[in-house]
């Protein structure tokens, strides 16, 4: 059964990138997302393709794969796609379903505006740009 408008609000309140936003913003984000569902194995997104979208799991879980290399899994409420959609460059990596998969997607368009009338949306992207940074380093140092 599809997600309503108000839960699709509830699991857009609960990413952090959008931590801090007025009420009336995650309204019209609740109300532009669509709801996909992906089988096992399926693609979510695909390396080198050109980003349209950020994706938020709503159910199951995702493997973020890079060439053949798995660099992470993801689980509900976690979301990717963002570079692809800032710098509008082919993305660096691909994300297949783990199981049945639902994820809830944010055209390119609606999220570039409200980076830009939002500057606490802003500030988590590059909070959490950073901390994924970190991360892959620390992982280059082992």
């Amino acid at each position: 059964m599809p997600l309503s408008t108000q839960e699709k609000r509830t699991w857009l309140e609960k990413v952090p990138l959008l931590s801090g936003c007025p009420a009336e913003v995650i309204d019209t984000l609740a109300e532009s997302t669509a709801e996909i569902a992906f089988t096992d194995g399926q693609a979510i997104v695909r390396q080198g393709q050109v980003g349209n979208g950020l994706y938020i799991l709503v159910s199951g879980a995702a493997r973020i794969v890079q060439a053949n290399d798995e660099l992470a899994r993801i689980g509900p409420g976690d979301f990717f796609g963002e570079l692809s959609v800032i710098d509008q460059r082919p993305r660096a990596a691909s994300a297949f379903a783990v199981g049945a998969t639902v994820c809830l997607a944010l055209a390119s368009w609606d999220l570039m505006a409200v980076l830009e009338r939002e500057p606490s949306v802003s500030l988590n992207l590059l909070k959490e740009l950073a901390g994924r940074l970190r991360a892959t380093d620390a992982q280059l140092r082992h």
